[in-house]
């Protein structure tokens, strides 16, 4: 496994443009929702590239691959929270949809990178 910079991945740039969506999506929801909904699904899309970044700084594999384990939690957490937005009609579907897919697309780059990590070497 290369030590190339956490930028350099493309998980990560996914990551944060992930989050830059969830960013422009929180305007658009309900001032009664900023402390609520909205908050939570702001956190847990920071939370996807920022622990990939400090897992990727780690000095082991294996915390590498804990720190991917807990951004597949918040991709997960995310997707459930768009939905609900969605579901609640908090958002439209067309705000929600390339959120969720880019999601998807996380997801399996996630998967793939921690099972990767958790590989012996």
């Amino acid at each position: 496994m290369s030590l190339a910079d956490h930028k350099r991945l493309d998980v990560w740039v996914r990551g944060m443009d992930l989050a830059e969506a969830v960013y422009d999506a929180a305007k658009k929801m309900p001032k009664q929702e900023e402390y609520r909904l909205t908050a939570q699904m702001i956190r847990a899309a920071i939370s996807i590239p920022a622990n990939i970044a400090e897992g990727h700084t780690r000095a082991t594999r294996r915390d590498y691959a804990n720190f991917v384990s807990i951004a597949r939690g918040s991709n997960a957490e995310l997707e459930t929270l768009l939905l609900l937005a969605e579901r609640t009609e908090l958002l439209t579907s067309e705000i929600t949809r390339p959120m969720l897919s880019l999601s998807d697309e996380i997801a399996r780059m996630l998967n793939k990178l921690h099972a990767r990590l958790r590989e012996t070497t």
